[in-house]
């Protein structure tokens, strides 16, 4: 599948819930994961193959864009919502396979309390942490038509330094650690 690249009016429109689980859904979900594994990805959206459904792939594992992922199985997440997150938030790098070649510094929160349908439509809840939860807020934001570049410019991604924690273990103080950095 072509993956869609910043610019491209896809990725700036509001998924549509998906109703019917079928057959096209699954070879949907299979392509998706294909697209995502062939381009070192951990994760993809529907908008970002040209797809309106509320859909998108998790599947975090080491890779040459993420040597140091954890490793779940890839997980199909339709209809996603965020119950709950924590106040805490940390900053880390982000790369988006529809912004090639550019890595982002994204403040999001450590923890979120997510509810989805899988495949088969059954609802699922869980906690997710640290990167899978990086994972699923990034990918959120596309279903809501929200790509990194527009998120490093939104306002909670300047918190008061009792929410932050970052990767590295120092609190930034100043505005540079949130802009676009080119890809090393």
């Amino acid at each position: 599948m072509t993956i869609a690249q910043s610019g491209e009016a896809i990725l700036n429109r509001q998924t549509q819930t998906v109703i019917t689980f079928d057959q096209a859904l699954v070879q949907l979900s299979d392509n998706m994961i294909a697209t995502m594994t062939a381009a070192n990805g951990v994760g993809i959206a529907a908008p970002q193959v040209f797809s309106d459904l509320s859909i998108f792939i998790m599947h975090s594992r080491p890779n040459e864009r993420y040597p140091n992922a954890p490793e779940t199985s890839a997980t199909v997440v339709i209809n996603p919502q965020i119950i709950a997150c924590s106040e805490e938030m940390e900053l880390g790098m982000e790369g988006c396979l529809s912004i090639a070649g550019r890595r982002v510094e994204v403040l999001r929160h450590k923890t979120v309390n997510v509810q989805y349908q899988n495949i088969h439509g059954d609802v699922i809840q869980q906690q997710l942490t640290d990167f899978v939860a990086r994972i699923f807020q990034h990918e959120f934001d596309h279903l809501q038509g929200i790509t990194l570049l527009e998120r490093i410019h939104m306002a909670n991604q300047s918190p008061s330094a009792d929410q932050i924690v970052t990767s590295q273990g120092f609190i930034p103080n100043d505005s540079q650690h949130f802009k676009v950095l080119a890809d090393e």
